[in-house]
C-alpha cells in the first residue's frame, strides 16, 4: 500500500502509484542531505549561483513535461500550469541573481573601537513539506533561497504529487548539485516526524493547512527545530470605490477562480461598501456564472476540476451548511464528481461556521459594508491574516486601509501581482514565516556575529 498516487481529478483514473520510502531509505536519504550540506556550505556563492541558475533553465527547457504532470496530478487547467512552471523558473533564477546581496556581510555601526559584522552562514540539512496547489511553485520558493545560501534540501511532497517531485528532484540532480544536496523522500507523517527529530536536519518549513502546520510546529518545538509556516488564508476583497466598475469585477472573478480557486491568497470574501453593493454584486454574479469548469487539458480552460473527489465533497458540504444556516446562494453551488460551478454566498453572518472557514475551491462570500471603517474591521474579523486586495480611488484611504489591514500582504488596485522579489507570508492562523524575496533567504541562515577589535 501506498499513500503516493496520482489520481487524475479530471477522469478518477489512477495514473501511476510510488511505493512509500522504508525507513532505511529515509536515513539514507537524511545522511545524505548532511553529508552533502558540508560540501555545499563550503561552496563559493558564485559557483552555487552558477548550479542554481541552471535549476532555473532546467525547468524552462521541462516545462510543457511538468506542465502535464501538474495537470494531472491537480487539475490545473494547462495554460496556467505552464505559467507556473515559468514562474518557479523565474524565482530560482532571481536567487541566482543576488546570491551575493543575499551573502554580503552586514557591517554594524559600532559604539566605540573595532568593527562588527552579520555574516549569514548555512544551517545545513532542511526539510521541506510541500503541498498539492502549487507542484512546482511552492518547491521553488523553499529550495532557491535555501540552495542559494548554502542549506541542503529534503523535500516531502504532497502525496497526490509523487510524479511532480521525481521530475523536479531530476532536475535539482541535473543541474549539478552534489549528492544529496537535493533529495525527494516519499515518507509517511510518522517518517516527517523522525525526519524533523533527527539532529541532522536544522530546521523544517510546511506549507499546507493549519491542521498540517500545527502538527509540524508541535515536533518542531519538541525538538527546538526552526519552524517556517505558510498556512491557509481567507482574504478579503475590499471594494470603497471605482471608476471602472467592470474592471474591478473581473479582477474579483480572476482572483476568486485562479488555480481553479484554490490558491491561500486568493480572494475570497468580498467587502463591498453600500453605494456600489448591488451593480458590484450583478456583474460579479454574471460573471463567475459565465466560466464554466472544464477539461484542464483544453488550452482556453479558465476554470478546471477540484484536485480531488474529497475536496469537491469538502466544498460541497461547507455550501450546502451554509445555505441550511441562511446564506443566501446568488450562483453556482453545484458540483459534477471534482467539476465544481463558481459560487458565491450573501447573508453570511458570524454565526455560520463559514463565516470563520476557508473556502478552498471556486467560492466566495459577498459583504455589505457601510464604510470604510466597517470593511476594515470586518476584514479582520478573521482567524487568518495572509493577503487582501483593496480597491480605492483615494490614494489617502489606499493608504488607511493598508496601514489597518491585519495581514502579511496588501494589495492596492491589483490582483495575481506575486513576483519573485516580493515577500510572500501572512500573520495570525496564516503563518510565521516569509518566503520570497530577499527575505526568504533569512529564514535558514546564522546571523553569526564578528566582532573584531
Amino acid at each position: 500500500m501506498t499513500d503516493y498516487a496520482v489520481v487524475n481529478p479530471a477522469t478518477g483514473t489512477t495514473e501511476a502509484t510510488f511505493d512509500t520510502f522504508t525507513d532505511e531509505q529515509i536515513e539514507d536519504a537524511v545522511a545524505r542531505a548532511a553529508a552533502a550540506a558540508v560540501s555545499w556550505g563550503a561552496t563559493p556563492p558564485a559557483e552555487r549561483a552558477t548550479v542554481v541558475r541552471r535549476i532555473a533553465e532546467l525547468h524552462r527547457e521541462r516545462r510543457d513535461e511538468l506542465a502535464e504532470i501538474i495537470v494531472r496530478e491537480m487539475g490545473k487547467p494547462v495554460a496556467a500550469a505552464v505559467g507556473e512552471v515559468d514562474f518557479a523558473a523565474d524565482i530560482i533564477e532571481f536567487y541566482a541573481d543576488n546570491i551575493e546581496k543575499i551573502t554580503a556581510d552586514q557591517p554594524i555601526d559600532i559604539l566605540g573601537e573595532g568593527t562588527g559584522v552579520i555574516r549569514r552562514a548555512p544551517l545545513g540539512a532542511l526539510l521541506g513539506i510541500m503541498p498539492w496547489n502549487f507542484p512546482a511553485y511552492q518547491v521553488a520558493r523553499f529550495a532557491a533561497p535555501n540552495l542559494a545560501v548554502g542549506n541542503t534540501i529534503i523535500l516531502k511532497h504532497a502525496p497526490q504529487c509523487p510524479e511532480s517531485a521525481a521530475a523536479l528532484e531530476a532536475i535539482y540532480r541535473d543541474a549539478g548539485l552534489p549528492d544529496g544536496g537535493y533529495v525527494n523522500v516519499y515518507a509517511t507523517n510518522e517518517q516527517a516526524a523522525t525526519i524533523i527529530a533527527d539532529p541532522r536536519v536544522h530546521g523544517v518549513s510546511v506549507t499546507g493547512s493549519e491542521r498540517a502546520g500545527a502538527a509540524v510546529a508541535e515536533v518542531a518545538g519538541r525538538n527546538l527545530k526552526k519552524v517556517a509556516l505558510e498556512l491557509g488564508g481567507s482574504d478579503p476583497f475590499i471594494v470603497l470605490s471605482a471608476e471602472d466598475l467592470d474592471a474591478v469585477v473581473q479582477n474579483a472573478v480572476d482572483a476568486r477562480l485562479d488555480n481553479n480557486g484554490q490558491s491561500c491568497n486568493g480572494a475570497k470574501r468580498f467587502i463591498i461598501v453600500d453605494e456600489l453593493y448591488d451593480e458590484f454584486v450583478e456583474k460579479f454574479v454574471a460573471g463567475l456564472a459565465a466560466v464554466q469548469a472544464e477539461d484542464p487539458t483544453n488550452e482556453d480552460t479558465v476554470l478546471g476540476p477540484l484536485s480531488s473527489l474529497a475536496a469537491a465533497e469538502r466544498l460541497q458540504q461547507q455550501i450546502d451548511g451554509a445555505v441550511a444556516q441562511g446564506a443566501t446562494l446568488l450562483t453556482g453551488g453545484t458540483r459534477e464528481g471534482t467539476f465544481f460551478a463558481p459560487t458565491l454566498l450573501a447573508d453570511v453572518t458570524p454565526e455560520m461556521d463559514v463565516y470563520r472557514e476557508e473556502l478552498f475551491g471556486p467560492a466566495g462570500v459577498v459583504y455589505r459594508v457601510a464604510d470604510e471603517d466597517e470593511a476594515v474591521k470586518l476584514a479582520n474579523d478573521t482567524p487568518f491574516g495572509l493577503g487582501s486586495y483593496v480597491f480605492t480611488t483615494d490614494p489617502e484611504q489606499a493608504e488607511r486601509v493598508a496601514n489597518g489591514i491585519e495581514a502579511g500582504m496588501v494589495y492596492v488596485n491589483l490582483v495575481l501581482a506575486d513576483s519573485p522579489e516580493l515577500p510572500f507570508g501572512g500573520v495570525k492562523r496564516s503563518g510565521t514565516s516569509r518566503e520570497l524575496g530577499l527575505l526568504a533567504a533569512d529564514e535558514f541562515v546564522n546571523k553569526k556575529l564578528i566582532r573584531k577589535a
